[in-house]
């Protein structure tokens, strides 16, 4: 293989989204210090997602400018680059004519998400994905769930959790006081929200049994009226000292077939500051939360109010699980799935 290795990556959002931060951009400076030549393209802009974090109307005027922009990144490109892709190239575009544009590329997609669902319903796009993922170098995917999916269309599957710093989490954990009043903490996107809108009716449960406020990091917009909560704009350099001032940390899912494919990547987080979690028994929540040890996962409100009471209740029990959430938290390391993910693109 030529020496020189040039990486082009086709993110969906800039740094400002979630997926393509945690899965590209955080990844840049590894694959660079490992002499990879690497460039970043992203399909939406900062304002288009600002809109969408917002709950407000894109207008699809955007997505003009938006395919030629990624046209021409895809022009501009090295041509003995290797192109790592989150999803797909072209939102709305189909399979055939994605391929046609790669047709000369070596090419790997990443999912962390069952994104397939949202072209269900569309005829030309709803076999898009497997489309793609059959023609692929390889396909890098999140959890078990995709993995299975995706593997029966490409034998060439790598898992890769959404991975963390550790240094960033471990420093804060060791440093940091926990809040005063009894803390359950949050942390999210205005995406995944809504999963803990609907969760509201068992946090009232749980705080009539428990004195605790709820954390919730992401938008300090949010309420959830009856709830004891206050919330705060996510910040990457706040974020993991919230996590360690905090008690406790939750991951409620619905058991609905998107929810399943989530990557549990809040459990890794309280894992990473030291924090006992509770979840629901949905997906890779089952695979992160060793029930019992490192937190309990929840089927029933009355499981989500008996498993709060007895971390609410021991601080011994609050700090045993936290501590070995924290020795588990290496298997999450990005600088462990780094290394992984450069050897399963450029294989020596």
């Amino acid at each position: 293989m030529n020496s020189v290795r040039n990486l082009s990556i086709f993110c969906r959002y800039g740094e400002n989204g979630a997926s393509s931060r945690l899965r590209f951009f955080r990844y840049r400076p590894y694959f660079e210090r490992a002499g990879i030549n690497v460039e970043i393209s992203s399909f939406f802009n900062d304002a288009y997602l600002q809109k969408l974090y917002a709950g407000q109307k894109r207008s699809l005027l955007t997505l003009p400018a938006a395919f030629v922009e990624r046209g021409r990144d895809i022009l501009d490109a090295y041509e003995d680059s290797t192109f790592l892709i989150e999803y797909e190239l072209f939102p709305m575009l189909g399979a055939n004519l994605e391929k046609l544009l790669l047709r000369n590329r070596r090419f790997f997609l990443n999912y962390d998400d069952p994104v397939w669902e949202k072209y269900a319903k569309i005829p030309f796009l709803k076999n898009k994905y497997d489309i793609l993922v059959k023609s692929a170098s390889g396909v890098i995917v999140a959890n078990d769930m995709l993995a299975e999916r995706f593997g029966k269309l490409n034998s060439n599957i790598l898992k890769v959790p959404t991975a963390v710093d550790l240094d960033h989490y471990v420093s804060a954990a060791g440093s940091v006081k926990k809040f005063p009043r009894f803390t359950v903490v949050w942390i999210g996107t205005p995406a995944t929200f809504p999963y803990l809108q609907n969760f509201a009716p068992v946090l009232k449960k749980m705080a009539e049994v428990c004195d605790f406020e709820l954390l919730m990091i992401g938008k300090s917009s949010w309420t959830l009226p009856g709830v004891p909560c206050r919330s705060v704009e996510w910040n990457e350099e706040t974020e993991a000292e919230l996590l360690a001032r905090s008690h406790v940390g939750i991951m409620p899912l619905p058991d609905e077939s998107f929810a399943r494919g989530k990557s549990a990547y809040k459990l890794i987080q309280y894992a990473a500051a030291r924090i006992p979690a509770l979840g629901s028994p949905v997906g890779e929540n089952n695979k992160v939360i060793r029930h019992g040890e490192t937190g309990f996962l929840c089927d029933s409100a009355e499981n989500w109010c008996d498993s709060l009471k007895k971390l609410y209740d021991s601080t011994d029990l609050r700090d045993a699980m936290g501590k070995a959430a924290g020795v588990l938290a290496s298997d999450w390391s990005i600088e462990k799935h780094a290394a992984r993910v450069i050897d399963f693109i450029f294989p020596e």
